[in-house]
Order: structure tokens, then C-alpha cells, then sequence
């Protein structure tokens, strides 16, 4: 059985991995595309597992929202809008408020919070995407280039790799058992040695930044993924399911697939950004 499930999971992380290196390969187009794509699958599937707890989200003007964060950054992030678009965020933010009024639900701040946390949670992370493929020369051009995004993507995976068929094997050592009593500190490990193998490897392809930094993202990578991965065992185990969907085989949903993204992103934008300072 676990033979069968891992064939699955590697067939499934195969074509998903294909769909998100080809969409950031070719150009700032196809990258809006897919990334939009993700989020309002990614959106849509964290407000349906609501209704395991009776929540009645306001769902699309939610992933509308989303959408339309990522928007402004991308158009941001390329110089092509001044930092006063996301102005726009405003009124949305507070119509979410107004709508749940208009919609007679017995918890409207609970729905309101939810409909947030999943901005916050699924949007805002993929939003700063934009910064790492988007940048300026000296001239105040914008250079397209996709290294850093992609080698984020190779060391998550890898990560998330090396944490499970270590943690599968040999894992004994449970990390936290109340939130996720299958991970193991030997998957941990095992996460972390194929991640900075990863970063070693990639320092040859990816010069845009030195070793160094890409052992240093490897870390925030490993550490950060891991407390997005129990993070969204938590959130789940708190509604009573075991994968937040069924669209990726051997995986789950859209948010099984890159819940270690979700935290890891934002950390690794901000040393990014701090590193330019230097």
C-alpha cells in the first residue's frame, strides 16, 4: 500500500511540478496564469472546508479579493502601477464586512474571519511571489528572471521529499504528536539534508544569488515548512478531515500539496529583501 502511494504521490508532484516550473519559465504572463489558477483553486478549496463546521463563507467575492491582491502586486512589482493600487484593497476588505450583514447568518464574525484568514493565509503568501521573479537593473528596467522562485520550488520539494521517505522509513521520533502523529524528527532531518543538498546543487545553475543565501533559504525553507505543514494538520484536524480535498491523488487538495509554502514564503521574501540592503 505505501509502494502504491508512493507512486501516486510522485506521478501527481511530477505533473503539478511540471505545470508550475513551465508557468514560471516562460514568461510574466503564463506566471500570472498559473499562479491566479492556484489561488482560486487553493481559495476556493480552504472556504468549502468550512462547511465541515456549518461556515457559510462568502466564498467568491473572497477569492475576488485574493485574486485581485495578487493582481496588485504583479502589476507592482513589474513598475507598471504606482504602490498607491492597493488603495483598491480597501473598500474591498470593508464591503466583506458590509456584505455579511445583507447575508442573515447566525455567525458573521466567524464567517468574516474566515473569509480573511484565507486571504491572509493562501493569497498574501503566493502574492509575494511577484518579488522573486520580478525585479529592476540599474536603469529601473524590469528583468523577468524565475531562478529564485524555482529554486524555492526545488528546495520545498525537496524538502518535503526527503521528510517523507526518511520520516516513512526510519521515523520513530514523533515531532508533535497532538497536532501530527505521523511526522518524525528523523523526517525533519531527512528534509533538511535533501533540501541544503538541493541548495548546493542549484548554487551551480542559479547564480542571481550566491550559496550562502541559498543554503540560508534551504533553512527558513525546512524550518518554516514544517510549521506550515502541522499548521494545516491542525487546521484540518480542527474540522475533522483528513486532506483538505481530493484533486490531487496521493496528495489531497491544493493545500496538502503547498501548505509548507505558506509560511516559508513570506520569511524568505523578507530575507530577500533585507539582503538587498546589504
Amino acid at each position: 500500500m505505501k509502494k502504491r502511494t508512493l507512486i501516486k504521490r510522485g506521478i501527481t508532484g511530477s505533473f503539478v511540478g511540471f505545470i508550475l516550473i513551465v508557468g514560471s519559465l516562460l514568461n510574466s504572463l503564463t506566471f500570472l496564469i498559473t499562479f491566479l489558477t492556484v489561488i482560486i483553486l487553493g481559495m476556493y478549496e480552504f472556504y468549502k472546508l468550512g462547511k465541515n463546521q456549518d461556515i457559510v463563507l462568502p466564498k467568491y467575492f473572497g477569492i475576488f479579493i485574493g485574486m485581485t491582491l495578487f493582481i496588485c502586486n504583479y502589476l507592482f512589482s513589474r513598475n507598471l502601477v504606482p504602490i498607491q493600487i492597493f488603495i483598491i484593497l480597501i473598500p474591498l476588505l470593508s464591503s466583506l464586512f458590509i456584505v455579511e450583514l445583507y447575508r442573515s447568518n447566525e455567525r458573521p464574525f466567524i464567517n468574516i474571519s474566515q473569509a480573511v484568514f484565507g486571504i491572509i493565509y493562501f493569497a498574501f503568501p503566493f502574492s509575494l511571489f511577484n518579488y522573486f521573479v520580478h525585479s529592476t537593473d540599474l536603469n529601473n528596467n524590469v528583468i523577468f528572471n524565475p531562478e529564485v522562485l524555482l529554486g524555492f520550488f526545488f528546495i520545498t520539494w525537496a524538502s518535503d521529499t526527503g521528510a517523507y521517505i526518511i520520516g516513512s522509513t526510519i521515523g520513530k521520533r514523533k515531532l508533535f504528536e497532538r497536532v501530527s502523529p505521523k511526522k518524525t524528527w528523523e523526517g525533519s532531518l531527512g528534509g533538511g539534508i535533501f533540501s541544503i543538498l538541493v541548495a548546493l546543487i542549484l548554487s551551480n545553475f542559479y547564480q542571481d544569488i550566491n550559496l550562502f543565501d541559498w543554503i540560508i533559504i534551504s533553512i527558513i525553507t525546512v524550518v518554516m515548512g514544517t510549521y506550515g505543514d502541522l499548521l494545516e494538520s491542525a487546521y484540518k484536524r480542527s474540522l475533522g478531515v483528513k486532506d483538505s480535498g481530493r484533486i490531487l491523488p496521493g496528495h489531497g487538495g491544493i493545500l496538502d500539496r503547498f501548505d509548507s509554502m505558506l509560511l516559508a514564503a513570506p520569511i524568505v521574501f523578507l530575507y530577500l529583501e533585507i539582503n538587498k540592503l546589504f
